[in-house]
């Protein structure tokens, strides 16, 4: 059992297990099992807490026990009236709680415990019992969806192929036109590189692309800006190139410097480890002008080395935004130097040094596991200045615009916590107009309401004029970094997403201004909120961006909270760019990003059910990630058709049937709508994203998938009107992608001085009586396998055609490989003791 011992030697050991999926509907039931190690009983009075994703269900805990939902995802645990919890006993509880459990991500997590004397003591992650019935594999009755286990995977991976070598393309994203021979260049530590001053910094970067290489004469590379794609039959745009290859000499002609950047990457990928590469002609230009990523660093704090890491790995394959999510319920990230408290609160979290909950002025409540010890925790973080303005330069060298989130007007509790801390500071002083210059919150709000992650006071009021006036600070400190970090400030991004239902009813500031305005509608107070922002930030001279909620006008009167919204046409035109994520199947909303571009707006395509990289990769109790909106492989990334369809395939993700009616209902893009969507962006929110390694496990190979689909040219199989013959040509197009990752794409990333830490899909595997036959998601990378019991590694035998085990084996045991020794999740067949 897991535990974490306190300096003095108190300790819990806490397992977990989902007992049942199916008790009721919607419903599961789960098993705590609590055992005091520490050697000296526990005084009554205690509490464990803990953190969970799924609401326990009033009245469904064992007799003796009870579980307090705090806040958000913070639960107590208590024994009411019991005595001291005695050294060995164990404690068995037993609850129920809404939804379904079907994996570790579903588990409570970051549990400590808190004595009768208010010490604090980290307890860590329970064990979690494996997931193995099919009451705990099956989220419902009504769950088609099989688990992705050996065999599901053996199926899945049956149609690939690996290819050979000059089958698998050379460059990824897919360019234009890429003509290649078998003529070859060779370069060298020393090549020569020509560049003019306006280029100075991409040779820089060159120079460190052949550091690498071998000493000895090599041929001069130049570098220039001027026409590249002319002749390609592209539109001319600031990112194209022209790469031209000759047996001594090297041409980088890109319209820009980003241009010449983006043939720089293409180079690189095409030089092998001696110095060589093919001679030839690239011609090369983006279909989309934005191809972002986002990252979530409020939920969990993510270094800036972390960052760096990341904006490498895009910086290779041609992605141009990185979207930062800043500020969320849990964290605020970024110092304000006029508002220090923003950090000094909201950027820690944990527990108060002697108390089970968080103070008023203390840290934020420990969320998504980040434990109860505050210098510790995953949740405590924050950039200062010359922090941001490191990651912006970064950045900038490698042509990513940096733009920042700042999300309100709900997920904004940290803010809200902040602020609230200021105001009781200054107004303990006597200052009471400094006190309600940055207020965020009505003392007297009364609304009652709960937000997606269970929050019930996450939102900011917004009919207060200090409001404007702290993003207003905000905005204006953010502009100065951009500044004296020599980089341009485009746009920021307000967020504006999953504002729950109820919040500002019961607030008498925001009703006193509907009524002064003659609204009835709470909708019609965020509209005014969304265009105030709007208008602050023009001010700025900054475009305006946020999550779909903020062009989409609800009406407030429907039953049930409100209809299919609508785009609202006030926002639409320059300035506006909003992000269209929520194409759940069952929202409503799965045609909205073709809605708001027919409407007018500027889309950006961040598709929940293929651009969601927090959620897992498969139906495997082991993976991370959640799956509110289907299990996103890499290949569902790189099925996504931007302009053509809603989704890759006409079922729901979750494992239902779309009905027929409600695919032909769906809007379909107009021509104007077409040009709107201004590209694509991969989210990887920081809910399940404690550590460096997992934002890389969840970001790759999915990003590559990505920047393939933003970049290269319009994939032919959307437009095939006939489901079968564009299911294959799909397959097909997979097929030669999978095979390029597999032997090409994930060995370069396993390259010093990057090394990513991205996902190895496990092997496929089945046995037919005492024959093993297996196979892997991304043909070319190494399987090795056991027959003796033991883990298999790099040393041990390759798998390159079914297995026959001998008389003594037992089990079968492969793992797949990359090419710097590491492995995944290990696959283990019984094998047939009759066979």
């Amino acid at each position: 059992m897991s535990q974490r011992e306190s300096l003095d030697g108190a300790a819990v050991a806490v397992s977990w297990e989902c007992l049942s999926n199916l008790v009721a509907d919607e419903v599961f039931a789960a098993r705590l099992t609590l055992t005091n190690v520490s050697g000296a009983p526990i005084a009554s009075g205690w509490a464990v807490y803990f953190n969970t994703c799924r609401r326990v269900l009033a009245g469904s805990v064992s007799a003796g026990f009870d579980i307090e939902h705090v806040n958000g995802d913070l639960f107590a645990l208590r024994r009411p009236g019991g005595g001291a919890w005695l050294p060995g006993e164990l404690l068995d509880v037993r609850y129920e709680a809404q939804f379904w459990a079907i994996s570790v991500t579903d588990a409570p997590l970051g549990f400590y415990l808190v004595e009768a004397s208010g010490r604090t003591v980290d307890l860590g992650d329970p064990e979690i019992n494996p997931f193995a019935r099919p009451e705990q594999l099956q989220r419902h009755a009504r769950d088609m969806l099989p688990p992705a286990d050996a065999a599901w995977r053996w199926r899945e991976n049956a149609g690939l192929r690996l290819l050979p070598a000059e089958e698998v393309g050379r460059i990824t994203p897919t360019p234009i036109s890429a003509r290649l021979s078998a003529e070859r260049c060779r370069l060298s530590a020393a090549s020569g590189v020509d560049a003019g001053a306006a280029l100075a910094g991409e040779a820089v970067l060159l120079r460190a692309v052949l550091a690498g290489l071998p000493q000895g004469e090599g041929a001069r590379i130049l570098l220039e800006i001027g026409a590249a794609v002319a002749t390609a039959g592209a539109a001319e745009g600031p990112e194209a190139y022209c790469l031209d290859i000759r047996e001594g000499s090297i041409l980088v002609r890109g319209a820009s410097a980003h241009g010449v950047f983006n043939g720089i990457q293409t180079l690189a990928q095409l030089l092998d480890d001696d110095g060589s590469l093919p001679c030839g002609r690239v011609l090369d230009a983006p279909r989309f002008g934005y191809r972002g990523m986002m990252l979530d660093v409020a939920r969990h704090f993510a270094p800036v080395d972390t960052v760096r890491r990341l904006l490498d790995c895009m910086a290779r394959y041609k992605l141009n935004r990185l979207h930062l999510h800043l500020t969320d319920d849990e964290g605020w990230r970024l110092k304000i130097d006029a508002l220090p408290e923003l950090t000094d609160i909201g950027s820690k979290r944990g527990v108060a040094r002697g108390h089970g909950l968080p103070l008023d002025g203390g840290p934020l409540p420990p969320s998504f596991g980040s434990g109860a010890d505050v210098e510790t925790s995953s949740g405590t973080g924050c950039y200062d200045a010359d922090d941001f303005i490191a990651i912006l330069r970064y950045a900038h060298a490698r042509h990513i615009e940096v733009i920042p989130e700042f999300n309100l007007p709900g997920h904004a509790r940290a803010a809200v916590l902040a602020m609230r801390a200021r105001h009781d500071r200054l107004r303990a002083q006597g200052d009471i107009e400094g006190a309600e210059r940055y207020l965020l919150s009505d003392p007297y709000d009364a609304s009652v309401y709960e937000s997606v992650q269970l929050w019930r006071d996450n939102v900011i009021c917004i009919a207060l004029p200090s409001v404007d006036r702290f993003i207003d600070t905000v905005v204006a400190h953010v502009a100065a970094l951009y500044r004296e970090a020599g980089v341009p400030l485009k746009a920021i991004h307000t967020g504006g997403d999953e504002v729950p239902l109820g919040a500002w009813e019961g607030s008498p500031r925001c009703q006193a201004l509907m009524r002064e305005r003659g609204w009835t509608q709470v909708g019609q107070l965020h509209a005014d909120f969304v265009g105030r922002c709007r208008a602050i930030l023009a001010r700025h001279g900054l475009v305006f961006a946020g999550w779909e909620e903020t062009a989409l006008a609800y009406d407030d009167t429907a039953a049930g909270g409100g209809v299919t919204p609508q785009p609202d046409p006030g926002f639409a035109g320059p300035g506006f760019q909003v992000y269209a994520w929520n194409n759940a199947w069952g929202s409503g909303k799965e045609d909205v990003a073709y809605r708001l571009a027919n409407a007018g707006y500027d889309v950006v395509l961040a598709n929940a059910a293929n651009l969601y990289f927090d959620l897992a990769y498969a139906k495997d109790p082991q993976e991370p990630g959640y799956y509110w909106a289907g299990f996103v492989e890499t290949r569902h990334a790189f099925g996504f058709c931007p302009l053509d369809m809603i989704v890759s395939a006409a079922d729901d993700p979750m494992g239902q049937a779309v009905p027929p009616e409600r695919l032909a209902a769906m809007a379909r893009l107009t021509p104007e709508g077409r040009r709107r969507i201004v590209g694509l962006q991969g989210q990887l929110w920081g809910e399940n994203a404690r550590t460096r390694d997992r934002i890389e496990y969840l970001a790759a190979p999915r990003l590559v998938a990505l920047a393939e689909r933003a970049w290269a040219p319009d994939p032919g199989w959307c437009a095939i009107d006939d489901a079968a013959a564009r299911a294959r040509a799909m397959d097909d197009a997979w097929n030669e992608f999978a095979n390029r990752l597999g032997q090409r794409e994930l060995a370069r990333l396993d390259r010093a001085p990057l090394a990513y830490g991205y996902r190895l899909p496990p092997p496929g595997a089945v046995a037919h009586g005492r024959t093993v036959h297996a196979n892997v998601a991304l043909p070319g990378l190494a399987l090795h396998y056991t027959l003796d019991g033991s883990e298999p590694d790099a040393a041990s035998p390759r798998y390159v055609a079914p297995v026959e085990a001998g008389p003594d084996a037992a089990e079968f045991k492969v793992a797949t490989f990359d090419t710097r020794g590491r492995k995944s999740a290990t696959v283990v067949i019984a094998l047939d003791s009759h066979g």
